[in-house]
Formats: structure tokens, sequence, C-alpha cells
């Protein structure tokens, strides 16, 4: 497991196995968030089995599966509405990190810069400058 923090509230995984869940609750986080679909994992990963071993450890799990390349407004509103509800640390997770960087980006357009939006996934390899003239346009959205 790789933990990628990019903030001190939200961080960032590739895929996790169900026993990584005590080593998530472990460095503090409260809430999980499965980015990916179950269509592209094996059926020991799907959500049903993650969410119960998630919360049998008394972590709060939320699936919010990001179809490549067409994450909605509405996937952005529920990942928004999870982090607001999460009274701790967010970890979310998909098979690099990148979608979960992605909708977190989107979701925090008019809350923070446009540069650490881009620049703090970037220390971890994700390339997020194509989003930004639609970070921005959000941005002003308000």
């Amino acid at each position: 497991m790789d933990i990628r923090a990019l903030t001190d509230s939200y961080a960032v995984s590739p895929q996790i196995m169900p026993e990584d869940l005590a080593a998530i609750k472990a460095a503090g986080f409260v809430t999980v968030i499965d980015n990916r679909p179950d269509g592209e994992i094996p059926a020991a990963l799907h959500t049903p089995a993650m969410q119960a071993a998630a919360e049998a450890l008394g972590l709060k799990f939320v699936a919010i599966p990001l179809v490549p390349g067409g994450i909605t407004a509405a996937d952005v509103a529920a990942q928004r509405a999870a982090m607001d509800a999460s009274k701790g640390p967010v970890f979310a997770y998909c098979a690099s990190g990148n979608r979960c960087s992605v909708v977190w980006a989107l979701a925090h357009a008019g809350r923070m810069p446009t540069d650490e939006l881009i620049g703090l996934p970037a220390r971890f390899g994700y390339q997020l400058e194509g989003l930004r003239s639609h970070l921005e346009a959000l941005a002003t959205k308000g």
C-alpha cells in the first residue's frame, strides 16, 4: 500500500486490499472512499467486501465509482459531500490514485488556488495540468 497525502486531510492510493484497512485506520484516517468501479477488479475487492472490512474496523466507507475519463458533476458533488462530512482525514483509492486526485481537485475548485490543485498531486506523478482551464472556470462559478 502506498499512501500519498495530497493534504493533511486527504490522501490517495492505488488499489488496496482488505488487509490494508487496519494500517489505514492506524494512520489516522476515518473515512475511506472507493473510487474504483467493481467491473475493474476481482470480486474479492468489490464494494460490498471492502465496505464490510472497513466498517468492521470502525471506518466510514463511501463508494463513488469513477469511470476513467468520465467523471461527472454528480461524481464531484458526491466526493465533495463525502469529504465535507468526514469527521477526520479521508483516504481515497482507485487503480493508481489518479482519478481520486482529479475528483479531489475538481471538488476543491474555488476552495484552493488552482496552482495547488495541480501542484499537490503532481508531487506523486499525477498530471492535472490539462484540467487547469476547467478548474479555473469552476472556481469563477463559486
